[in-house]
């Protein structure tokens, strides 16, 4: 048992899925290894911690283990705590990213409140915290995000929760009036989780607390369209969407007074030609701000489709896009199932009680590794094979002139 080489390689279960799970183990099988990997939590050596943390992690993300949780809930919050407090950068990390996921198994509810209560103190302590890790700080910043969005029925802890992640953020706001860019620094990627966990939970406030966050930031907020990175400016242009959507449920007639020059900004930014940016970077960039400023100027959202075995949903607003999102970072490749299993996903996102299929529908949605390998090579061989009559069509035309 002091040895993580004694059970699975905790990445197993993230790698296929819930079908491998399925098809190479029983539940038994399955919780057992769990079980040894909890145990684990409490080694000596960081490195098995972390391991454990991480098996547990990315089985909760690939299936659904509501009544094996809910058991020993106690124990996982009681490690998670330990690993936070006492582990370094990548434990702290481990444990946070599993304390999000062990809130999205066990939904709204006084089980989760209690995880909330227990960490809580703990993931606040780490965001402020100077002397932390920036990646600890950024991964305890969305779980913190997470489950305060999830588990938190006391207006006041949301309250104070918001003025955490505020506390952090707005550093960033740009405070000399001569400045026209804001330089990036090592924090800055921990003030986009900051924000971004912030306008997650920006969406279920109350609307008097709503309109108050609106008339404090957001005329604060465009500045960081300025900053030289680029994952800062559509964070900062994503959430000023969304702040855009809410204000306009609230009053239809909303006036935005600096909307000529947020527009011009969001213009500029849509069609970015700068030279000494990244191409990679200006085309993304310019993908999410033609859609941000078609919400700003017309009210209008570019609704995207998301199917997941025989569903599909429909991401028609900004809330639900930053939803879906934050959850899916949370998640990852275990995010379409969780949309098909998980009562609260499918209650957050309005789906209606799970769809229940019988052994045969699962069996011809289900597509092995082996095939998958075969799709994805017949699909690679397509592509070159494209590419170079492509390439071949172009030497001919250079030859000709």
């Amino acid at each position: 048992m002091s040895h993580c080489s004694g059970y699975s390689d905790p990445s197993s279960f993230a790698e296929d899925g819930p079908e491998v799970l399925d098809e190479e183990g029983t539940q038994e099988d399955l919780e057992y290894k769990l079980k040894g990997f909890i145990d684990l939590t409490l080694d000596k050596s960081a490195k098995t911690r972390q391991a454990a943390l991480e098996g547990i992690k990315n089985a909760l993300a690939s299936k659904m283990l509501y009544e094996f949780i809910l058991e020993r809930r106690m124990t996982l919050t009681d490690s998670i705590e330990r690993c936070l407090k006492k582990g370094k950068s990548d434990e702290q990390r481990a444990a946070a990213a599993l304390a999000s996921v062990l809130c999205v198994q066990l939904g709204p509810g006084i089980e989760s409140e209690e995880v909330l209560k227990t960490l809580g103190p703990v993931l606040k302590k780490i965001i402020c915290d100077g002397t932390a890790s920036i990646q600890a700080r950024q991964t305890c910043a969305t779980c913190f995000g997470v489950c305060c969005f999830i588990a938190t029925e006391d207006i006041t802890e949301l309250y104070s929760t918001l003025e955490c992640l505020e506390s952090i953020f707005t550093k960033s706001y740009l405070k000399d009036k001569d400045t026209n860019v804001i330089c990036s620094t090592p924090n800055t990627m921990l003030h986009i989780s900051t924000l971004l966990a912030w306008t997650l939970l920006l969406t279920i406030c109350p609307i008097s607390e709503v309109k108050k966050k609106l008339e404090m930031h957001f005329h604060k907020l465009p500045s960081l369209l300025s900053s030289d990175d680029v994952n800062m400016r559509i964070a900062a242009g994503e959430s000023l969407a969304l702040m855009f959507e809410l204000a306009r449920g609230m009053e239809s007639d909303f006036f935005y007074e600096d909307m000529d020059s947020l527009t011009q900004m969001l213009r500029a930014l849509a069609t970015d030609g700068n030279k000494h940016r990244a191409k990679v970077d200006k085309r993304k960039q310019r993908s999410v701000f033609r859609d941000i400023l078609r919400a700003v100027e017309e009210r209008d959202f570019p609704a995207e489709t998301v199917k997941f075995g025989p569903e599909r949903m429909y991401i028609d607003c900004w809330v639900k896009k930053h939803t879906y999102d934050t959850f899916k970072e949370v998640l990852g490749s275990g995010m379409q199932y969780h949309l098909q299993s998980n009562e609260f996903l499918r209650n957050v996102f309005e789906l209606g009680p799970p769809v229940m299929l019988d052994a045969a529908t699962l069996k011809t949605m289900k597509i092995s590794r082996f095939e998958r390998h075969l799709y994805n090579s017949a699909a690679f061989k397509a592509r070159t094979k494209a590419r170079s009559k492509c390439r071949d069509k172009r030497a001919d035309v250079g030859e000709f002139f």
